[in-house]
């Protein structure tokens, strides 16, 4: 098996420190954008459900394999059944076209961001070493 070479660059400390202030800029957009996104996910996804159902209300009578559940507790009543439908006459459900952010992630991937840049911004150096690189690639 063979063992990658180190790689042994210098980058210049202004395009880091603004690759990083557009990283930071970027997360705060998403961050701020992510609950209309989720919400419009979330109407897309009832919009295919509804549609789903009315594919299968629509082809019932092609079923097989019916199963009821009766719950008297509070008065409800299960049925499932199989259908066999190829994929493409399905509805497409509806993906996420974005990338969800925890709060908690969030805050911790600001801060660390925001104090590299911050240390990046006090040093004399001219240029960042792989080291220095490697442990702030993960935001660019």
């Amino acid at each position: 098996m063979a063992r990658a070479k180190a790689i042994n660059v210098k980058i210049a400390t202004p395009k880091i420190i603004t690759a990083l202030e557009a990283s930071l800029a970027k997360l705060e957009a998403d961050y701020a954008t992510q609950e209309a996104n989720e919400a419009k996910f979330l109407k897309a996804t009832e919009k295919w459900k509804a549609d789903v159902f009315a594919f299968a209300m629509a082809n019932v009578k092609k079923s097989f394999n019916l199963r009821t559940n009766y719950r008297s507790y509070n008065e409800t009543l299960n049925i499932d059944f199989d259908l066999n439908v190829k994929e493409s006459e399905l509805p497409a459900e509806p993906e996420r076209d974005f990338e969800f952010i925890h709060a908690s992630t969030y805050r911790e991937s600001k801060k660390e961001l925001s104090n590299a840049i911050r240390i990046l911004k006090m040093t004399d150096e001219e240029t960042v070493n792989t080291s220095t690189y490697n442990a702030v690639s993960e935001y660019l």
